[in-house]
């Protein structure tokens, strides 16, 4: 054997795991409006924020890659009470008690409501890693979700959130029976709807438009619940054609799944800027290894 032979060794891994290399410079911190501004025009719900909302970014180096706006949830949910029974109202209801919980809610429960990532990094498994940091950061005892891509994408569920069997929305049957009496267009095609209104001469096109805003504003739990309740009927007043139209068959023909996860991090104890790599860490529903380099 000559002093140039070598060996050759070679290792085959069993059980290969891809990697993207730049998570490792990844990080989950909080953000502002103007994070949700840069990337807002790659979400299909751009209009509108939910109330009081809160930003939370991934920044590669100096770049915002991803935004999740988290915002107060809903009063009343007929998912969640599918969940938590005891938060359902029942007989006997007092102001107190609703007012009782309401407070219970705001105090223990956020929702994610906006959540979009650049499209040069989608795929690569970033957007339920910071799902789930996001929901630790924000300190709260469970963090929901409502989401029609989740029954095709399963990036809630491997950020270690649970579902429930996605229902018709409550107004599904009124809401078809409405479309169907008014409109020869497809219930669910809102561009066609428009313009079969504006077809129209213009009186019989504003009729149909005030015909459309006193079904929403009649059916709208949206606005007839909370303190919408007190300007409910200027706010729709105030609507658009294409912001009524989708405020009806959002109502009626939506069916997103609802999905919440149980926050296993005492508060407080979490952080508010963490990589995105502590995600592999530990189990989505297991409290955070942060002393594990």
């Amino acid at each position: 054997m000559s002093a140039f032979d070598t060996d050759t060794l070679i290792q085959r891994n069993t059980s290969p795991r891809a990697n993207f290399a730049l998570a490792r410079e990844m990080v989950v911190e909080r953000g502002t409006k103007a994070d949700w501004d840069l990337l807002h025009d790659l979400h299909y719900k751009a209009e509108a924020l939910p109330f009081g909302p809160r930003y939370w970014r991934l920044r590669l180096f100096d770049e915002t890659i991803g935004v999740i706006v988290t915002g107060s949830p809903k009063g009343m949910l007929r998912e969640r009470h599918m969940v938590f029974p005891n938060l359902a109202p029942g007989s006997g209801e007092t102001r107190l008690t609703n007012t009782n919980r309401y407070n219970y809610i705001n105090a223990n429960f956020r929702v994610i409501s906006r959540f979009v990532v650049d499209t040069m990094y989608r795929g690569i498994g970033v957007g339920y890693r910071m799902m789930n940091l996001v929901s630790r950061m924000e300190g709260n005892t469970f963090m929901e979700i409502q989401s029609s891509m989740s029954k095709f994408n399963l990036f809630g569920q491997k950020a270690g959130f649970r579902f429930v069997e996605p229902r018709n929305a409550n107004k599904f049957e009124a809401g078809l029976k409405f479309f169907r009496s008014h409109f020869e267009a497809s219930p669910q095609d809102y561009l066609a709807i428009v313009s079969e209104i504006e077809s129209k001469s213009p009186a019989a096109a504003e009729k149909l438009v005030q015909a459309c805003k006193a079904f929403y504003l009649k059916n709208s739990a949206l606005e007839n619940t909370g303190a919408n309740r007190e300007r409910g009927a200027a706010r729709v007043a105030a609507m658009t054609t294409v912001e009524v139209i989708k405020g009806i068959q959002q109502m009626s023909l939506a069916s997103p799944m609802y999905g919440v996860w149980k926050c296993p991090d005492p508060k407080g104890s979490v952080p508010d800027r963490l990589p995105i790599t502590q995600f592999d860490l530990q189990r989505p529903n297991e409290r955070l290894k942060l002393n594990v380099v």
